[in-house]
């Protein structure tokens, strides 16, 4: 049996270990909150500032680069709860899908009060610079350009949100690729390009928007939405058979951001969709019932931009100094090739570059495809029933189909062309191409109310089938309306696409994302960039072809219009056409 005096040696080397133990892990705990104190205090130390991981989509046009600094307090997760519960719930989008989506469309903002215009972004002082630049480089290498953004007092910017664009170009061979421009958050923006010619390239970047006039055009968007307003047109009997006619104005039915500007309670006549559930408002006529609506068009704009926000919005879509330096592409034996090989199918990924152009013929890196003839886009559309909606974008493809094919005879519908719907008939080769215009908001000349359908209630009534092709796109007319309404019209047109390739999977189903070319308060290619970040991330597990224009329209030579030359629609149309026929490749 052990003497006392070991039992007590034993029991003090017991207590002398764990009282050891504590202690390590009291100094073990505590280095760590040392460290990571450190690390906080780094990451918001100017050029030190944490860097985001790349973005998922589409370069900067893609970037959902940080959630918002408030989007995990917990009012905001509240209200988080709250919007999915009552607005997405019905199209299974859950509070991680919803964060998601928030972070997609997630734009960084200036760390500070504005105070003085000189602190915006000023597109004479800031300048890029070519990045270890050689002699010459190897065709399929990469160039990275940084950019470092300056104010008008010629200081450098330490925060980011300022939307650049930039390209590769030779003018000789009209040749030109996007770059894909990356926000490091601390004033200073990265830029990677594809080399995808042999030849020479020169770089370009815009800036289209300071950080400071993102944030006007935020602002009117989530607060001033009434800014694009429209007429509605009544029309009914009088007395001793007279007509009664009456304009009053009409907007969106949203309880937020300017439209109760028009009224609340007995002010209007509203229209419910009872598929959409979407509700049109109109200031009720003092003569009319409300059943009297007949007709629809554009009313006007109204700018209610202040002096400050109108001098920010000045500097909009302008050059920037930088290294005019000619690079040189050529071909050593060995290269790796930048052909793609593989045929175009639903659901594939759209890097950056999507293509390049050269001698003004887009070579496309989502997929093999090629440049049609007549014959054979004829060959292509034969025995196929087209179903295209959207804007005039949209209709910019009919009339090319129109005019490229012969034997494809549009008939007169005595309809308003604007607006549609139109249809082209090839009895011959048993094609009908169809276009009509999305429903309200839609600015347009005046035009029949029966005659505009929502895209999702007409996929609804689409048998679909493997001679049937649906191209759609949304975008320009919803700039200026909160981001909420534009999602909830793309995911009711979602669930339609859904339903239709249930019932008929080998439906062939196309989207055309969004051009460049708004560069305005009331289409600005910023506001265009979010809703198409929006179409992407929605569509992004759909079994459809998101055939992408936004890279073709903001690279090529020709003068940006949302409205795009015939030479560019000629290199989206056969891209649609190598999706619809891959067999033809």
């Amino acid at each position: 049996m052990p003497s006392k005096n070991v039992m007590e040696i034993e029991t003090r080397k017991q207590h002398f270990h764990r009282e050891r133990s504590c202690l390590r892990r009291f100094f073990t705990g505590l280095c760590l909150l040392v460290i990571m104190c450190f690390l906080v205090v780094w990451s918001y130390m100017g050029n030190g500032r944490k860097k985001h991981p790349q973005p998922n989509f589409l370069s900067q046009h893609f970037a959902g680069l940080s959630n918002s600094p408030n989007s995990t307090s917990p009012s905001a997760l509240s209200s988080d709860e709250s919007i999915v519960s009552s607005f997405y719930s019905e199209f299974g989008i859950s509070l991680d899908d919803y964060s998601s989506l928030q972070q997609t469309v997630y734009w960084a903002e200036p760390d500070r009060s504005i105070t003085n215009l000189s602190m915006s972004t000023s597109p004479a002082h800031t300048t890029f610079i070519i990045e270890n630049l050689k002699e010459s480089y190897q065709i399929g290498e990469e160039l990275f350009v940084v950019v470092h953004a300056k104010d008008f007092d010629n200081k450098s910017k330490h925060y980011g949100g300022d939307f650049f664009q930039a390209k590769l170009f030779w003018s000789k061979t009209k040749a030109s690729v996007f770059g894909e421009v990356v926000d490091l958050l601390n004033g200073s923006y990265s830029v990677r390009f594809l080399l995808p010619w042999v030849g020479e390239a020169q770089v370009a970047v815009r800036l289209i928007h300071s950080s400071e006039a993102v944030q006007v055009l935020k602002h009117h968007r989530d607060t001033d939405s009434d800014r694009v307003y429209f007429n509605g047109y009544y029309e009914g009997p009088g007395p001793n058979k007279t007509r009664l006619s009456e304009i009053v104005k009409c907007n969106v039915k949203w309880d937020k951001n300017g439209l109760e500007r028009m009224g609340t309670r007995d002010c209007c006549c509203e229209y419910n969709d009872p598929r959409t559930r979407e509700t049109w408002r109109c200031q009720r006529p003092k003569s009319l019932p409300c059943s009297a609506f007949v007709y629809h068009s554009m009313g006007g704009y109204r700018n209610r931009l202040t002096n400050k926000e109108k001098i920010l919005m000045t500097q909009t879509n302008k050059g920037i100094n930088g290294d005019k330096s000619i690079i040189k592409i050529v071909y050593f034996h060995g290269n790796k090739t930048i052909d793609v090989t593989e045929k175009c199918r639903p659901g594939l990924h759209t890097p950056v570059p999507a293509g390049f152009y050269l001698n003004d013929v887009w070579t496309s890196f989502v997929c093999s495809t090629r440049h049609f003839t007549t014959q054979k886009t004829t060959e292509c559309l034969k025995s196929k029933h087209i179903y295209m909606m959207g804007d005039s974008t949209m209709r910019q493809w009919f009339e090319f189909f129109v005019k490229a094919i012969p034997t494809l005879n549009q008939m007169n519908l005595h309809v308003q062309y604007q607006s549609g719907p139109l249809i082209a008939v090839d009895v011959k080769n048993n094609i009908d191409l169809h276009w009509r215009a999305h429903n309200v908001p839609l600015r347009t000349l005046k035009t029949a109310v029966a005659n505009l359908h929502y895209i999702s209630n007409e996929i609804d009534d689409l048998a679909g089938g493997p001679h049937t092709v649906i191209i759609f796109n949304l975008g320009p007319h919803f700039t200026t309306y909160p981001l909420d309404f534009y999602t909830h019209r793309v995911l009711r047109i979602r669930k339609a696409v859904l339903a239709l390739l249930k019932r008929a999977p080998d439906t062939t189903v196309v989207i055309k994302t969004v051009n460049t070319g708004y560069k305005d308060i009331f289409g600005s290619d910023w506001y265009s960039l979010q809703l198409d970040r929006i179409l992407r991330w929605v569509f992004q597990d759909v079994g459809v072809y998101i055939l992408d224009v936004w890279q073709m329209t903001a690279c090529h030579y020709k003068k940006e219009n949302i409205h795009p030359a015939p030479v560019i629609i000629k290199n989206e149309i056969d891209i649609l056409l190598s999706f619809t026929c891959p067999k033809l490749i």
